[in-house]
């Protein structure tokens, strides 16, 4: 990322691939997420003086960040909950694009794992901070995070209501598909949440009185 463009991206074959694949599979309001979470997730990095090539590898994080929600789309929508079903499709298209095996289990890692707190955080920097740049797209741990900075990545990725987004694709699987929404799950508590009045998520709650809607 650029000091001065916090809304900069890498730019190669593969992230470009990427990028085409996400938005051309999920919602507009999806695919923004996943790119703002990586560039909340290197406005972290900065912030904890984490060095790119030193303790974590960039690309990875992009990779994963990108593709974290790719299990909410028709391509990526199997079997299992949708972090895990993510995890697989992303894992599937970074093989044929040929990233290696190893790349692709710690991507694949990180993503499976992007909701489970204290989980993800004792998986190493991957898991942590893909998993910390989708929690600060929601939100959380977000003082260090400067006005214009936000700004910036909010002008370039709007964020389209992704509150809403993110649970009406969550639910709508899972009311498909009940085993998607395994007890103690987030896709099991969101689904149970909007069953019951007011039929709203903490999830929405929060994006409500999150600083980045105000």
């Amino acid at each position: 990322m650029s000091l001065d463009d916090p809304t900069a991206l890498p730019d190669t074959a593969l992230t470009t691939a990427a990028l085409a694949f996400v938005f051309g599979n999920e919602s507009a309001a999806l695919a923004h997420h996943s790119v703002r979470s990586y560039l909340f997730a290197q406005l972290r990095a900065r912030h904890i003086e984490a060095v790119d090539g030193r303790d974590f590898d960039g690309k990875l994080l992009f990779l994963a960040c990108v593709l974290h929600d790719i299990g909410l789309s028709e391509l990526g929508n199997g079997d299992h909950r949708f972090e895990v079903d993510g995890a697989d499709a992303a894992a599937t298209f970074l093989t044929t694009q040929g990233l290696p095996s190893g790349d692709v289990d710690a991507v694949w890692e990180a993503i499976a794992l992007h909701t489970s707190p204290g989980i993800a955080e004792r998986r190493g920097a991957l898991c942590e901070m893909t998993r910390s740049g989708v929690a600060m797209d929601l939100g959380r741990d977000i003082d260090f995070v400067t006005d214009a900075q936000a700004a910036a990545i909010h002008r370039a990725y709007p964020r389209l209501s992704v509150e809403r987004a993110l649970v009406d694709s969550i639910v709508k699987q899972v009311t498909a598909r009940p085993e998607k929404g395994p007890r103690y799950s987030l896709p099991g508590d969101l689904a149970r949440e909007r069953a019951l009045p007011p039929h709203v998520t903490g999830i929405e709650q929060g994006g409500v009185q999150s600083r980045w809607n105000r």
